[in-house]
């Protein structure tokens, strides 16, 4: 991903900062809209993964709607230019004010966790003289074999209408004058690397639906299966794009679609995440009794996924370009001070001094857009790829793997 030029130009970029490689995000939306036009699924990127300006008007451009899950979010979808009857606003605590903003946007859906929320937005529904459309958030007790703090789908998750409720809930949803139904909402997860969980998912979608007919008579038009497909953190080259293809066939495989019914996803990380690297300066190697840590500019607060929930990214010093043996053990640690600011230990790096640049990958998902100025740190800038130029003038292609 990194080339003796782009690392040349690096050096002149006060660190930390995000790296975004353009030309990858490009690569990702072109297979992503491919895969998903097969079968005229309808993608809505999810804001909360990168909300990067530059990022969401290649995103926009490309055709995509927006999953948001703030009132702030659903705004900016709207003033980045994505149409509003392609945003869908989810979550479970929504306000009054974001209930009022999305309505008087005319959005495509709510996705609706209770019906205490699908009563609130009734009510505001009344006052506005709209009849508003709402797909309802269910609970499929599913497990998305992830991280604990990642899944959503399971019983004692926060996320969605347990399925007992359904029977109670459409009823009460058709006695509402301004709720219009108008589909199903799942979201089992993220960081999802197996499929398993998502066949389970279409089996049980299908025996929701036959159940609602069944008993109720309907025939939902919006069935949207959520986001939450995963990226290969530990080898981002050997896996730079997800392979989407296989994601949407196995879904068509085994989703059972209705006459005239729409099929929706809420993919984020897997559209942007291996795009972005962190790039940070060593400020120090400090030998301890039985460790030795690298001590970087960027910290808890630039990068806070690994504080939060132990995530792993894999981290290279990019100073050492020819240097094929990895026989250093480093602790890799921030300058904040909380213990919790490490983003590795026992990492395996060639030799590494004070000065070098290394690139923490795959942070282009859940990064920047968690930055916080904890301690009064400044917040790391973005750096684009298409906006860097060599010597002559000409854009800086990446072609040079280090």
């Amino acid at each position: 991903m990194f080339n003796k030029a782009l690392y040349q130009y690096f050096l002149q970029v006060e660190t930390p900062f995000y790296f975004y490689d353009i030309s990858l995000l490009h690569k990702s939306l072109d297979n992503l809209t491919r895969a998903a036009g097969k079968y005229d699924y309808h993608i809505h990127y999810a804001i909360k993964a990168n909300a990067n300006d530059r990022v969401l008007q290649i995103i926009k451009d490309y055709g995509l709607g927006a999953d948001c899950v703030s009132g702030n979010e659903v705004k900016k979808a709207v003033e980045m230019g994505i149409p509003s009857e392609k945003v869908v606003f989810a979550g479970v605590g929504k306000s009054d004010a974001e209930i009022i903003y999305a309505i008087d946007q005319s959005i495509f859906s709510f996705n609706c966790e209770s019906i205490e929320e699908i009563e609130v937005i009734n009510e505001w529904g009344r006052k506005k003289q709209k009849v508003v459309p709402v797909s309802l958030r269910l609970n499929p007790d599913i497990d998305a074999i992830t991280h604990k703090y990642l899944t959503t789908g399971l019983p004692e998750n926060k996320f969605g209408i347990p399925l007992q409720f359904l029977d109670r809930v459409i009823r009460r949803v058709n006695s509402l004058s301004h709720i219009q139904l108008i589909g199903l909402h799942f979201h089992i997860g993220s960081q999802i690397r197996e499929l398993a969980p998502y066949i389970e998912l279409c089996e049980k979608v299908n025996s929701i639906q036959d159940i609602i007919y069944k008993k109720h008579g309907l025939l939902l038009e919006h069935i949207n299966l959520g986001g939450g497909l995963g990226i290969n953190y530990e080898d981002p080259d050997a896996e730079p794009i997800p392979d989407f293809e296989h994601f949407f066939d196995t879904i068509h495989e085994h989703l059972k679609v209705r006459e005239g019914q729409k099929v929706h996803f809420e993919l984020g990380r897997s559209v942007v995440g291996q795009m972005g690297s962190l790039i940070s300066k060593v400020l120090y190697i400090k030998k301890g009794l039985n460790k030795e840590f690298m001590i970087l500019d960027a910290g808890m607060t630039d990068l806070i996924r690994p504080a939060l929930y132990g995530a792993q990214h894999k981290i290279q010093n990019i100073s050492r370009p020819g240097a094929q043996i990895k026989n250093y053990k480093y602790d890799v640690v921030g300058p904040v001070c909380e213990t919790s600011d490490s983003f590795d230990d026992d990492v395996m790096l060639p030799k590494t001094k004070r000065g070098d640049l290394v690139a923490i990958r795959s942070t282009g998902a859940y990064g920047e857009i968690m930055v916080s100025q904890y301690t009064l740190r400044n917040k790391p800038k973005a750096v684009y790829s298409d906006e860097i130029r060599t010597a002559s003038g000409n854009p800086l292609v990446i072609d040079e793997i280090v």
